[in-house]
């Protein structure tokens, strides 16, 4: 992939494809800004060299209808404090008034186009879309790693289109960490992976097999694999249709000899309630009634020992039901893990930079993606639509 760094934005219109999709209060103000700030210095680069930025970004899931409440107006806002410039907010991404909006600009200035998802084309790939949003540029920019796993108008089918297409910062440097970790990892390398479900995490796991030296497992997924081992799990949740895939991956790992970690210990209750009453058993003996909601203590000092030889970690997915802190102290504990490894450790998903940031780790780990189904998508071994567009305007 070429990126925005390899070629010259001066006079030019310069369509840059972002993240924005932040999180608002009943207000309308913006509650996390993480997402803006991360693509502040893509922005500031084509700014600082003269081009003429147009912004463009989703927010929420207006499901192709115009919802006042899914405006980026709040967004535009945030922007001009951080650009430390004004921001014109568009009427609209598409069409003759924003056409004219965008002609009108001089180098230097900046405006956001109102919220893609606000039409039904964007999210259904539709190629005259894309042209739509193509016509507003001399250069097109995607630094949205967070949804270059997506086949939609602005990601991917707009590259057909665009007269130059390249890499923002942000997305060139997402690529670049995860290229390091998984394709020239220093060993021993180590994946982290939770979360509630097998299902939304088997095709990586199975991915993940054939690239690690060892994996280490919690979240409600454990369950799942415990039953696979014979173990009575209680009134914990399970996949049962999930069973026999886990037991294949656990042979997998063994015929390949690499060390895969489930719990020994859990905290269990006999509801879903933060109020509840608690206590640690070992998985072999949680009641029939009860339920492990996460990871127990000598767990996680087992998986901290698991950690503390590697080279390279990976990390995806929470080790319980951290929101609740009766239920939150396996994951805090191997956020700390994390942290405290002399590793490249890069951390991925919406949950797990959450806890990560619950845990005060997040500026003692390598790497925190700003993608979570992209950056599992990449887990799964399977290309970004996104990144592969670019890759193939590149190769031409």
């Amino acid at each position: 992939m070429q990126t925005i760094s390899d070629i010259a934005v001066a006079g030019k219109r310069v369509l840059c494809r972002v993240d924005l999709n932040v999180p608002l209060d009943d207000n309308q103000q913006i509650k996390d800004d993480a997402r803006i700030r991360a693509v502040v210095p893509t922005l500031k680069h084509i700014l600082a060299q003269g081009g003429r930025l147009v912004i463009a970004s989703h927010l929420g899931r207006p499901k192709g209808a115009r919802v006042p409440a899914f405006s980026l107006k709040p967004v535009a806002d945030r922007l001009a404090m951080l650009l430390e410039t004004p921001v014109k907010m568009a009427d609209d991404c598409v069409g003759p008034a924003v056409e004219a909006l965008v002609e009108k600009m001089q180098p230097g200035q900046v405006v956001l186009l109102e919220n893609l998802r606000f039409h039904p084309e964007e999210q259904q790939n539709a190629d005259d879309f894309a042209q739509k949003l193509a016509s507003l540029c001399d250069v097109y920019v995607n630094d949205a790693f967070a949804v270059s796993h997506r086949k939609n108008a602005s990601v991917e089918a707009i590259v057909r289109h665009a007269p130059v297409a390249v890499a923002g910062m942000l997305l060139a440097r997402e690529i670049a960490y995860f290229e390091k970790a998984m394709a020239r990892p220093q060993r021993p390398l180590a994946a982290v992976v939770g979360g509630a479900k097998v299902s939304s995490k088997l095709a990586a796991l199975r991915n993940l097999l054939s690239q690690v030296d060892k994996v280490v497992i919690g979240g409600a997924m454990a369950n799942t694999f415990l039953k696979a081992q014979g173990v009575s799990v209680g009134g914990s949740k399970i996949e049962a249709d999930l069973v026999g895939a886990a037991g294949d991956l656990l042979r997998t790992a063994a015929e390949r000899g690499i060390r895969f970690y489930l719990p020994v210990d859990a905290v269990v209750a006999p509801t879903f309630d933060a109020h509840a009453v608690t206590k640690i058993v070992p998985v072999q003996d949680v009641p029939d009634d009860w339920m492990m909601l996460d990871i127990g203590p000598a767990t996680a000092i087992v998986y901290r020992q698991a950690l503390a030889d590697a080279k390279t970690i990976i990390w995806n997915g929470p080790m319980g039901v951290f929101e609740m802190d009766a239920f939150s102290r396996g994951t805090m504990a191997m956020a700390a893990a994390v942290a405290d490894a002399h590793a490249l450790t890069i951390v991925g998903g919406g949950d797990t930079d959450a806890a990560l940031h619950q845990a005060g780790e997040t500026d003692r780990v390598g790497y925190v993606s700003t993608g979570g189904g992209a950056f599992l998508t990449l887990l799964e071994g399977t290309s970004l639509p996104g990144v592969a567009a670019l890759e193939a305007v590149r190769a031409v």
